[in-house]
C-alpha cells in the first residue's frame, strides 16, 4: 500500500515537473520540412516542428523527382500546396501552440519566412506565447508583406532571385513555385550555395539542400503579415541576427527590427547576432541553440 502511494506520489509530482516545462516550437521557413531541436530535448526542453499544409515529405516527393530525374512529368505534377494561403499556415500552428501551452512556456521560432507565420499566431492567440524568436526571419510592421520587405533598397541585395534557376514548372500552371533542389546543374548550385549557405563545406550545404521540399506556395509571401499592436505587439520577442546572411540581407534585417521596435516602443525586440549565413553550418546553429537555451531558462 505504501509503495503504491509512493509511485502514485511519483507519477503526480513528474505530472506537475511537466507542467513547468518550456515547449520550442519551430516554423520553417520556405521549402522547409517540420523539424525539431535535438539539443535542447537534450537539455531537458520539448521541441515540436509543425508540419505546415501541404509541407509532409510524403506529399511532395515523387519517383519524377529521383535520379534518374524525368522533369517533364515532375513539373506537369499537381502541387499540394496550390492554394495554401499563410491563414491555413498560421490554423496549423496556433493548433500547435494550443496543445503545447498546458505543458508550461512556449517560445515560438519562426526562421525565414516563418517569421509571417509566428507574427499572426501572436495575433491569434498573444496569451499562450510566452516569447517569439525570429530567427533571420520576415517580421512585417510597415509593410505588409515578406515579398514588399524584399523589394526594399535594403531587400534588394538579397540573391534569392537568382534561385530561379531551378525552376522546373510553371507557376500560373502549377499555381506554387517548384524548384529542383536535387539538380547537378553547377550554376544552380553555386547560386544556392551563395545564397543560402556560402561559407559551407559543399558536402554540408548539399545535406542542408537536400532537406528541402521543392513546392512552396505563391500566396504566403505576399500575404498580409502585419501584426496588430495590442496582441502581437505585447508578446515578448527576440530577433536572431544571421550576418553573413545573403537571402534576407542584414540591412533588412536590421530595418524589420526598428520598423517593429518603432510600432511599439514599450516592447522593444532582443537582439542577438551571430555569424552565420541564412541556412546556418553546424558551428553557428550551436551559437543559436545557446542563444535559445537562455531564453528558456
Amino acid at each position: 500500500m505504501l509503495q503504491a502511494t509512493a509511485v502514485a506520489g511519483a507519477v503526480t509530482a513528474t505530472g506537475a515537473a511537466k507542467k513547468g516545462v518550456t515547449t520550442y516550437v519551430f516554423v520553417t521557413g520556405a521549402n522547409g520540412v517540420a523539424t525539431a531541436d535535438p539539443e535542447l530535448a537534450l537539455r531537458g526542453y520539448r521541441t515540436v516542428g509543425v508540419e505546415l499544409p501541404g509541407h509532409g515529405p510524403a506529399e511532395q516527393f515523387h519517383a519524377s523527382y529521383q535520379a534518374p530525374q524525368d522533369l517533364a512529368t515532375f513539373a506537369s505534377l499537381p502541387s499540394p500546396v496550390a492554394g495554401v494561403t499563410l491563414d491555413d499556415h498560421v490554423a496549423a500552428t496556433v493548433k500547435a501552440v494550443r496543445r503545447a501551452a498546458p505543458h508550461g512556456p512556449v517560445i515560438l521560432v519562426g526562421g525565414s519566412l516563418g517569421g509571417v507565420v509566428i507574427t499572426k499566431v501572436a495575433d491569434a492567440v498573444p496569451d499562450l506565447i510566452h516569447r517569439l524568436v525570429y530567427d533571420t526571419a520576415f517580421c512585417c510592421t510597415r509593410l505588409r508583406s515578406a515579398a514588399d520587405y524584399l523589394g526594399t533598397p535594403e531587400g534588394k541585395a538579397s540573391l534569392v532571385p537568382n534561385l530561379v534557376k531551378g525552376m522546373v514548372a510553371d507557376p500560373r500552371v502549377i499555381k506554387a513555385s517548384r524548384t529542383n533542389w536535387r539538380t547537378n546543374d553547377k550554376e544552380f548550385l553555386r547560386a544556392a550555395k551563395e545564397a543560402f549557405m556560402a561559407e559551407a563545406s559543399e558536402g554540408e550545404f548539399l545535406a542542408m539542400l537536400n532537406t528541402l521540399l521543392p513546392d512552396e506556395s505563391l500566396q504566403v509571401p505576399v500575404a498580409d503579415a502585419r501584426g496588430h499592436k495590442d496582441r502581437w505587439g505585447r508578446v515578448p520577442r527576440t530577433y536572431i541576427r544571421h550576418a553573413k546572411d545573403r537571402t534576407i540581407p542584414l540591412a533588412l534585417q536590421d530595418r524589420m527590427i526598428r520598423e517593429a521596435d518603432a510600432a511599439t516602443p514599450g516592447n522593444r525586440f532582443q537582439v542577438f547576432t551571430v555569424e552565420a549565413s541564412h541556412a546556418p553550418t553546424a558551428e553557428a546553429t550551436r551559437k543559436i541553440i545557446e542563444i535559445l537555451d537562455r531564453l528558456g531558462k
